[in-house]
Parts: C-alpha cells; sequence; structure tokens
C-alpha cells in the first residue's frame, strides 16, 4: 500500500478504552501510548475498598472493566453517589491537589481500573507539555461541567 506507513498503528482494547474516555479523547495513538505507559493496573475483587472517605486523594481512576459503587456517609446512612462502569472515571480532582476524599469507592464486583497517579501526571506536565495541556483542558471543562450542572440544580457526580 503507498503511504501506508504514515497511517497510524491499531490501536489495542485498552488503548480503545482510554481513547473513549473524555479526559484522554484529543490525544493522538502516539499520546495515549505515552500515557498508558504511565498509568498503573490494579483489579479489586467485589466488594474491596478502593479509597475510604477522608483518605489523601492520590490518584485518579479509570474503570476498565467491572462496576464501582461511589458512596458517602450522611449523619448515620449512606447515600449512594453514583455506580460506575467501563469507560468512567472518578476521583479526577486528586490529579490537581491532594485533598481529603469526600466519598468511599468500592468495587461492586471484579474489576480493573487504570490508575493515574498525581507525581505520574506532574512529570508528565514537565516532560510532554502537549500532552500535560490536552490532559488539563478536557479535565478543567469536565469540572466545568459539574459546576454548571450543579448551579442548574441537575443531579450530578460529585468529585471525588
Amino acid at each position: 500500500m503507498l503511504f501506508g506507513f504514515l497511517k497510524s498503528p491499531p490501536l489495542s482494547p485498552r488503548l480503545h478504552r482510554l481513547k473513549d474516555s473524555p479526559l484522554f479523547a484529543s490525544l493522538t495513538p502516539l499520546e495515549l501510548k505515552i500515557v498508558d505507559g504511565l498509568m498503573h493496573e490494579r483489579r479489586y475483587l467485589g466488594e474491596e475498598i478502593i479509597f475510604d472517605e477522608g483518605e489523601e486523594g492520590q490518584a485518579l481512576y479509570l474503570v476498565m472493566s467491572g462496576r464501582v459503587l461511589i458512596s458517602r456517609k450522611l449523619d448515620t446512612t449512606i447515600e449512594v453517589v453514583a455506580e460506575l462502569s467501563p469507560g468512567a472515571f472518578f476521583g479526577d480532582l486528586a490529579l490537581l491537589d491532594n485533598s481529603p476524599r469526600n466519598a468511599q469507592a468500592r468495587a461492586i464486583d471484579n474489576c480493573e481500573l487504570a490508575v493515574f497517579f498525581r507525581a505520574d501526571f506532574m512529570g508528565l506536565m514537565e516532560t510532554d507539555a502537549v500532552i500535560g495541556y490536552k490532559i488539563s483542558l478536557a479535565l478543567a471543562r469536565h469540572i466545568g461541567g459539574r459546576l454548571r450542572d450543579w448551579m442548574s440544580g441537575q443531579p450530578q457526580i460529585e468529585a471525588l
């Protein structure tokens, strides 16, 4: 095929999952591979706690398979904030600061998560400003959309 060398290589299923996330949708295949190289794979059994309310936020989580329940304590009851399935991400504010988590994340069933630690994100911002800019812009848009929804009274998933 003429000029076949210019065509991007096919994406693996894992890179497709990253590309499908609004946080990484603007990245090129090469940029996705760079980000994927920084992500850590974690597996959790059903009912296992991923993080607890009040813990220091250190990473963003992207659901690759399985489901995750986000809940928080309200006085004497537990409020379910969200049930997340593959493609969803949570813990996004941890990329920006180390504030305590305002909810608990628990695996509903066996799940696989891609974890993006704040230290790796900050390192990426220093070594590849273009990728860092694209992710930061997507993160700002996501948080801005959540704020607009909240201001209009729409229910929404809180930042964790």
